[in-house]
């Protein structure tokens, strides 16, 4: 972190997957009259309901830095058609950089954990040739990536979020946001696919995607 703060030009990113279910309901608390009390109870799964129960997305919780030094935080969504993979993952990070080389960035400290498709051969390898290409190229953003211990969840700054959701706000306003898998809960329907997907981005303020796909080239 503090090699990235001594370079206004990098990004620090934060990336984890996660799944938004249309049925599992959060805890919730609520002030409510006694003879009127709001349950949130799992919705039936109707026979002719073709729709997925849980949607995957990949997020990155990206710190960046101005040249006087103020920390903006953003949260980037994209969705996936069926569960993170590694040629999904390459589809993500080659979104992210396109969209860090847009904000004059040249590098992305990327922390993540240990998940099967963070570092598989196909993920590591096409990172060592993405990065080959910006310096040849000299343009572009680079990836240095981070893994985390094994089985430690709580020292990714991102896992919070998914329950927190988040705001484009300075880093020091984090704790004013609000709950990401209650915000966009439903207590008494059912939400579609295409709903849920709409309050997740936003509850993150995060412009709609379309979904990343292994056939697709990263948008």
């Amino acid at each position: 972190m503090r090699l990235a703060e001594a370079h206004p030009e990098w990004a620090m990113g934060f990336e984890d997957e996660v799944w938004w279910s249309r049925f599992e309901q959060s805890a919730m608390h609520s002030w409510m009259p006694s003879d009127e009390p709001l349950r949130l109870v799992e919705q039936p799964v109707a026979k002719q309901d073709k729709e997925p129960k849980a949607l995957a997305c990949y997020g990155l919780s990206v710190r960046l830095q101005d040249a006087d030094g103020n920390v903006e935080e953003r949260m980037w969504l994209r969705f996936v058609g069926a569960r993170p993979v590694s040629p999904m993952t390459t589809r993500f990070l080659s979104w992210c950089c396109d969209k860090l080389q847009a904000l004059g960035k040249t590098a992305l400290l990327l922390v993540w954990d240990n998940a099967s498709w963070h570092k598989s051969r196909e993920v590591m390898g096409w990172i060592k040739e993405h990065n080959r290409a910006v310096r040849q190229r000299d343009r572009g953003v680079r990836i240095l990536p981070c893994l985390l211990p094994s089985k430690s969840p709580w020292l990714n700054p991102i896992e919070p979020k998914w329950m927190q959701g988040a705001k484009r706000l300075p880093v020091r306003a984090s704790r004013r946001r609000g709950n990401g898998k209650r915000r966009v809960a439903e207590p008494d329907r059912l939400l579609s696919a295409a709903e849920l997907e709409r309050r997740v981005y936003d509850c993150f303020d995060c412009d709609h995607q379309d979904h990343l796909s292994i056939a697709q080239q990263a948008a």
